[in-house]
């Protein structure tokens, strides 16, 4: 038996994943931004357009699908692991 009276609104459970997925992005911003170090100026413009688009879609995936994500962060780490090494190799850009 429900004690909830009819017609109120019922609390649902607030996810952790899309606070950690959040942090995560923050962690990996500063990964993005410190790049010029390694990267040419417009390299790092590039880092951090590709970061960006992926915070816009954490920010679309709060809601609809927050295990996923948790796991953009792997995936901006990824990509920039990437672009860095294909930079040095291909482009290359030296520290």
């Amino acid at each position: 038996m429900s004690t909830i009276p009819k017609g109120q609104p019922v609390a649902e459970k607030i996810s952790p994943w899309p606070f950690v997925g959040m942090a995560g992005m923050a962690g990996t911003f500063f990964l993005n931004a410190a790049s010029g170090l390694l990267a040419p100026w417009y390299g790092v413009v590039v880092l951090l357009l590709v970061w960006l688009g992926l915070l816009l879609l954490g920010f679309r995936w709060w809601t609809p699908h927050p295990v996923r994500l948790a796991w953009l962060p792997v995936v901006s780490l990824v990509l920039w692991f990437g672009i860095v090494i294909v930079g040095d190799i291909w482009l290359d850009w030296t520290a």
